[in-house]
């Protein structure tokens, strides 16, 4: 149906309930011969009278009644769901739904959520781990957290951490058995710990810098993964060696369980952003996340 007849019923509604075209004009916002002109265009659409006007009243025709008893319930219901939307925009409880990968929960979550939700116990976070990148509003999420290289176009972002350095790491047991690596070239020797894109079904580089050039070695798979967390599982029950951020790793280096070698190669990585489409701007349950992640953030 055409927007047209829709705002000629409102107008209409408004008249009968005003009681005349002038009080309905001041009630809508507009000017009297407006109202008038859109009463008019209505009733030439639908082809018959909806009002008798006289100087002192107005009356409905048996048209105009019809009209009036099926489409005051229809718009009254319009006007509550307008109602509700507005409100869940403004919630400050209920589901906020957020796809990240783990390495994003471990480093820029897991440390703050015990206090988030003291601080907003009525706020239900909803996360799914996932590496590779998704249609956010496709599949019902209202944010995600991914690395500032591997954000989707069109987003608005907000970065959550400082650019992050990479590290391959393994227990020292293994290092003990094998060996430490003086250069990338020595972990052709060794047994590493891969990980697998899942999308691209393709064991990701392990890339070096040296001497103001970034490099490449492919070293063979003794294990491939398809998660983050089970390669540092696995480096942590002295398998291999294995990749990853090291903010990730950080409180198993500081308990001992793992090792990182080869800093001296290591390549820095982009932050990790909070992004969300442009209508999700405004919603309030997303507006209180992201403004304790910042504060947390700068403190």
């Amino acid at each position: 149906m055409s927007m047209k007849p829709l705002s000629g019923i409102e107008i209409f509604l408004a008249i009968v309930s005003c009681g005349s075209l002038r009080s309905a004009a001041r009630s809508l916002g507009m000017g009297a011969p407006a109202v008038s002109y859109r009463l008019k265009a209505l009733e030439r659409d639908l082809g018959v009278d909806l009002l008798v006007r006289t100087t002192r009243s107005i009356e409905l025709t048996d048209a105009g009644r019809i009209l009036l008893q099926r489409a005051a319930p229809a718009f009254a219901q319009i006007d509550e769901a307008i109602a509700e939307a507005r409100e869940a925009g403004r919630a400050t409880t209920g589901t906020l739904r957020l796809t990240l990968p783990w390495s994003a929960f471990r480093i820029a979550i897991e440390p703050v959520l015990p206090d988030f939700q003291a601080k907003h116990p009525d706020i239900r976070l909803e996360l799914s781990f996932d590496e590779a990148l998704v249609d956010i509003v496709g599949a019902g999420f209202h944010a995600g957290i991914r690395l500032g290289d591997r954000l989707a176009d069109g987003m608005v972002a907000t970065r959550l951490t400082p650019p992050l350095m990479a590290a391959l790491s393994a227990a020292p047991a293994y290092l003990d058995r094998h060996g430490r690596p003086q250069h990338p070239r020595d972990l052709l020797a060794h047994k590493c710990i891969r990980y697998k894109f899942i999308s691209a079904n393709r064991v990701a580089d392990w890339q070096f810098r040296e001497n103001g050039q970034t490099f490449t070695v492919d070293p063979a798979s003794s294990l491939v993964f398809d998660s983050f967390r089970s390669v540092v599982q696995a480096a942590r029950k002295g398998l291999g060696i294995g990749w990853s951020l090291r903010a990730v790793i950080e409180p198993d280096l500081v308990a001992g369980k793992l090792e990182t070698v080869l800093d001296a190669f290591a390549l820095e990585h982009p932050p990790f952003f909070l992004y969300y489409p442009e209508q999700n701007r405004h919603l309030d349950l997303l507006r209180l996340f992201i403004d304790f992640l910042s504060a947390r953030r700068r403190a």
